[in-house]
């Protein structure tokens, strides 16, 4: 049964700057109804004015397959038709050529998308749903989009989280808006106008590279006012009745000779173990990068190690040594005091999973289809175990608990606002509480460092972008 849409305010702001910007972004935060208020200013651009009239939705997979379709059957003024770019080949190419107003595909088959189009692009609008997963200038489907979406004479980006990494990582989302007319026609020019190097090294040839960067005096403030006219921001905090939020951390600790070894394996980058079969086995680091990612598996407890000679290295076989119960056994206790109130867990590693899934048995059930949310929400799942990346966009988990437990954090700010929304979000009716088990004095502080640094820079994004509005919306909203 379809809803009748009566916008709010803050709704009837965005589809207003929709209609009045042809390329323009949206960054709103989750829960202020950015989906059903660009369906509302596309329709009324396809059937009111006649200047839109192919419509292509770019979207993480699980939002491609299922929300928007969803917006379309809640609301009773959307009478827009559609056809997904979803699955193999065959199926896409179908899709690609069947009779629709809005043709969605998920951001991975971009690529063949725009070679499928061969030199002709179709699509008069294109929206970006989730415009920060078109953060890296050297991915292929950004390469690919910048080219052919200068021939839409629309483009709306939306997302909540425009710059996960910091400042640095808006250039390719603008430039798909803009074609660089506002921050720069290339992402070189960009960092030179901008930033500075931090951290350099060499590469494999002696070259010097630069590895990060940071900002210039007053690179905030000449960005904010560059972009201002085509970015609307608005935080949820400051329109919806958001529930309580409560940040919890469980501070955990190593035993002496798991102490030890995990400081022997920071400076060596080597450690030597034999197996349970009696095998010797070996966990090696061979550059920075790749010595973080095995701390950070350490301090979750487990880590991955290179097979016995004798054996066959497949990525499906991987096999790992357990190093620590710390974080199982706080798991243990924030189960336990739960007293039977719905968990909702986020995991980094597969060996996170399996180590969870052999304490706790049919306690735990490993996210995977819609029928998982579909009990969740019901309350017929205790423990909910989820990888942000999979359970990040387009699903509604308020129903079903109000407490998130990080057992692995993520670097990604992106996948960490989004995995803590599926139940920080409206209509939920409880107080949200966000446990961190964190291992002290190893790699995951700096990873809590990391994300709390990226979210003051996005915060401050998203302030200074913030509209203040003087006057009250027409009364005639458009449906």
């Amino acid at each position: 049964m379809s809803t009748v849409f009566k916008p709010h305010e803050y709704q009837q702001v965005s589809i207003n700057h929709i209609l009045d910007n042809p390329r323009c972004a949206l960054f709103l935060e989750m829960g202020l109804g950015k989906t059903v208020a660009t369906l509302t200013a596309l329709q009324h651009l396809m059937r009111e004015e006649f200047c839109v009239h192919k419509v292509l939705i770019i979207a993480p997979l699980r939002v491609a397959r299922k929300t928007w379709t969803d917006e379309i059957d809640k609301w009773g003024h959307l009478d827009l038709t559609v056809s997904k770019m979803i699955g193999n080949k065959e199926d896409r190419a179908a899709a690609y050529f069947a009779h629709a107003d809005l043709y969605i595909i998920n951001r991975e088959n971009v690529v063949w998308l725009v070679d499928f189009c061969g030199g002709s692009w179709p699509f008069d609008t294109v929206v970006i749903d989730e415009l920060s997963s078109f953060k890296s200038n050297k991915a292929g489907r950004f390469k690919k989009l910048r080219k052919s979406i200068r021939a839409s004479s629309r483009v709306i980006g939306l997302t909540g989280t425009p710059a996960p990494n910091g400042l640095i990582d808006l250039w390719p989302q603008m430039y798909l808006l803009d074609n660089g007319e506002r921050l720069g026609k290339t992402v070189t020019a960009y960092r030179e106008d901008y930033f500075t190097p931090d951290r350099k090294c060499k590469d494999a040839k002696g070259r010097l590279i630069t590895l990060s960067y940071k900002d210039r005096v007053n690179t905030e403030s000449v960005i904010y006012n560059r972009i201002g006219d085509i970015c609307l921001s608005m935080k949820a905090a400051d329109h919806l009745t958001m529930p309580e939020r409560i940040v919890n951390y469980v501070n955990v600790d190593f035993t002496p000779p798991v102490r030890k070894a995990y400081e022997d394996f920071e400076r060596d980058q080597y450690m030597e173990f034999l197996s349970a079969e009696g095998d010797s086995e070996e966990a090696v680091a061979l550059s920075a990068a790749a010595l973080v990612g095995k701390l950070l598996q350490f301090s979750n407890g487990a880590m991955y190690t290179t097979a016995p000679l004798d054996l066959e290295y497949t990525p499906s076989a991987a096999r790992y040594v357990e190093v620590s119960d710390a974080k199982l056994d706080a798991l243990e206790d924030l189960i336990e005091a739960a007293n039977g109130k719905p968990l909702l867990v986020f995991y980094s590693f597969k060996h996170d999973l399996d180590r969870i899934k052999k304490r706790f048995g049919n306690k735990v059930q490993k996210f995977g289809t819609d029928e998982d949310q579909d009990n969740w929400n019901a309350g017929n799942i205790e423990v909910l175990l989820a990888h942000p990346a999979s359970a990040g966009h387009g699903l509604n988990l308020q129903h079903g608990g109000s407490t998130v437990v990080w057992f692995g954090l993520t670097w990604s700010l992106e996948l960490y606002e989004q995995a803590n929304a599926r139940l920080w979000r409206q209509g939920q009716k409880d107080t949200v509480v966000l446990h961190h088990i964190v291992t002290n004095d190893t790699a995951d502080q700096r990873v809590l460092a990391a994300l709390t640094c990226k979210e003051e820079v996005q915060s401050a994004l998203m302030d200074a972008l913030k509209r203040k509005y003087k006057t009250v919306v027409d009364s005639s909203p458009i449906l």
